[in-house]
């Protein structure tokens, strides 16, 4: 009799055992627009794989492709506590917060090492100090660059957009090529291939990273790249819920640090890649590449300074200040 209850209490203590593990598991849930070849589906598996491996009783699950939530309606449930964590182009939240417009602005960024001090300088401090208020942290710091498309033309200065109908990513960008005379179209990147295949769109520039992600290549003319000059950069961090991190465990939260350092250095890298490797996609599908030069850029910008800065100057009420931070990284 004893030997057959041996096998039964060693089974039932295996089930108690496998129960309190779990109970003791906790579950983030993380959410993000891009399927999972682009690079920020990427950054966010190395951070669960990395916080799994590292074995706490922590467990991120993703929800990719806007499975979980629509792309420009993340924040709000971020800042909710209803979602732990999130990849999110953070001027996307402009309307929350319009400091966030100051993270796509045109030609703020000169290139990827210029973009990663500009994610430890007092500046970015001064956002996440705001981000602090909606109990929102970051965890990874990344830029990306990107560049324009073309349905039907090449796009490389202001006068090529006169007349079109263009989609930007972000306020900045809105204004700056509605000031060249271009109608602008407003959605999410993962809407701009249906958009130019159905003739809703003339141009549109987003990342690197989304024109291959999403096959624009096969919408498009013309393609110009993020070069030597690269007048599009854009904040895409990962964020989580504040109150959701400081109420995890020290191991816990140690591990998440660790997997999120990782990560950033490894976006970083990437996305320097991002440039190069989507001329080559784009280059084999048969699009034409048209580069920007410094005269083009120059040309951008000064449209920028009399549209993007001086309407973010004067619709933030501390817009000097942090343009003036962003301008001193150098």
């Amino acid at each position: 009799m004893k030997s057959m209850l041996k096998p039964a209490i060693a089974a039932v203590a295996m089930v108690v055992s496998a129960s309190v593990a779990q109970a003791q598991t906790t579950q983030l849930r993380l959410s993000h627009q891009w399927s999972n070849k682009d690079v920020r589906a990427k950054v966010a598996q190395m951070v669960a794989d990395e916080v799994a491996a590292a074995d706490v009783g922590l467990e991120i699950k993703i929800f990719g492709s806007k499975s979980l939530f629509k792309p420009r309606e993340q924040y709000k449930p971020l800042s909710r506590g209803q979602l732990d964590m999130t990849i999110f182009p953070l001027a996307y939240a402009g309307g929350q917060q319009p400091a966030y417009n100051l993270t796509l602005m045109p030609g703020l960024v000169k290139n990827h090492d210029h973009a990663a001090r500009l994610s430890k300088s007092p500046f970015m401090k001064a956002i996440e100090a705001k981000m602090a208020e909606d109990d929102v942290m970051t965890l990874v710091h990344g830029y990306l660059a990107g560049g324009f498309v073309g349905k039907d033309k090449c796009i490389t200065k202001p006068e090529d957009v006169k007349g079109l109908q263009a989609r930007a990513a972000g306020k900045s960008f809105e204004q700056m090529l509605a000031g060249a005379g271009a109608s602008i179209a407003s959605m999410a990147s993962s809407e701009i291939y249906n958009a130019m295949q159905t003739g809703v769109l003339d141009a549109a520039n987003t990342s690197s990273s989304s024109f291959v992600s999403y096959r624009i290549y096969e919408q498009a003319k013309c393609y110009t790249p993020a070069g030597d000059v690269a007048l599009w950069f854009m904040y895409q961090p990962l964020l989580m819920n504040k109150s959701t991190f400081e109420g995890l465990t020290k191991p816990q939260q140690d591990a998440l640090l660790a997997a999120s350092a990782k990560a950033e250095a490894y976006y970083l890298d990437e996305a320097k890649k991002q440039d190069a490797a989507s001329v080559e996609v784009f280059k084999k599908a048969g699009v034409e590449i048209a580069n920007m030069t410094p005269a083009d850029f120059e040309a951008w910008r000064d449209i920028a300074q009399k549209t993007s800065y001086a309407k973010f100057v004067a619709e933030v009420p501390d817009g000097q200040a942090l343009l003036d931070m962003a301008l001193d990284v150098k």
